[in-house]
């Protein structure tokens, strides 16, 4: 996973990663490409928990949650429509569905501002 933020400076941040559950209920954890854990983030209804190191922090909401780990407002709710072959729309959002079957996603945020471009490459287990 990679996210690229068109920010003064620009951001990035890439992982590795592993998503289980649904947009509903579901964890994410992010480690690096020599396996050391970055964050685990968990959710559920009325709960959004990151783990990073010793410290676990709370969120009002999944999208919270996941703009702390990442720097950036990623859908997760339309992410796992995307990775199942679904164009769900999300405004400011264009998904590129067409190299799924090769295991690869690529979302642009237009708007709002800062542009955002998010490159995945996955498989399934």
């Amino acid at each position: 996973m990679s996210l690229r933020i068109e920010s003064e400076p620009v951001q990035t941040f890439a992982a590795l990663f592993e998503l289980r559950g649904s947009a509903e209920t579901g964890d994410l954890t992010l480690t690096t490409p020599i396996g050391s854990t970055l964050a685990q983030l968990h959710w559920a209804p009325g709960e959004a928990l990151l783990k990073d190191g010793s410290r676990t922090r709370r969120f009002d909401s999944v999208d919270a949650l996941i703009e702390a780990a990442t720097g950036a407002a990623i859908p997760v709710g339309a992410l796992f429509g995307w990775l199942e072959g679904r164009n769900d729309p999300v405004a400011g959002w264009k998904p590129d569905l067409g190299q799924l079957g090769n295991g690869r996603l690529q979302a642009l945020r237009e708007s709002p501002s800062p542009r955002a471009d998010l490159r995945i490459v996955f498989e399934r287990s």
